[in-house]
């Protein structure tokens, strides 16, 4: 059983940073991938990043170069150091583990950029 806290959200203006936490209790050792998904008001919740087994990454095209993944797994977290933030980031942030063909979501933290 994995369970995922999301922390770190809050208020920023455009062109700040924030960084996000996810403290994942269980084995985050036997998740294949984790990841960081968001959810603007009123779309759909869309991939932001992903951080795989084997070390490697993918990001969401709208935030390559500006967003950093990365685990730390003697915590055991996730973080997600944002920079350069617009208001287009705005939205509610979600950690992601996936073990075997278990989704495990978190209650997810609100980031909110004003211009």
């Amino acid at each position: 059983q994995v369970q995922l806290v999301e922390s770190g959200g809050g208020l920023v203006q455009a062109g700040g940073s924030l960084r996000l936490s996810c403290a994942a209790s269980g084995s985050i050792f036997r998740a294949n991938v984790m990841g960081w998904y968001r959810q603007a008001p009123g779309k759909q919740r869309e991939l932001v990043a992903r951080l795989f087994r084997d070390g490697g990454t993918n990001y969401a095209d709208s935030v390559k170069g500006r967003f950093t993944v990365s685990r730390d797994n003697a915590q055991p977290k996730m973080f997600l150091q944002m920079s350069s933030l617009k208001p287009e980031d705005t939205g509610v942030y979600y950690c992601n583990a996936v073990t075997g063909a278990t989704d495990y979501w978190g209650q997810g933290t609100r980031v909110t950029v004003s211009s």
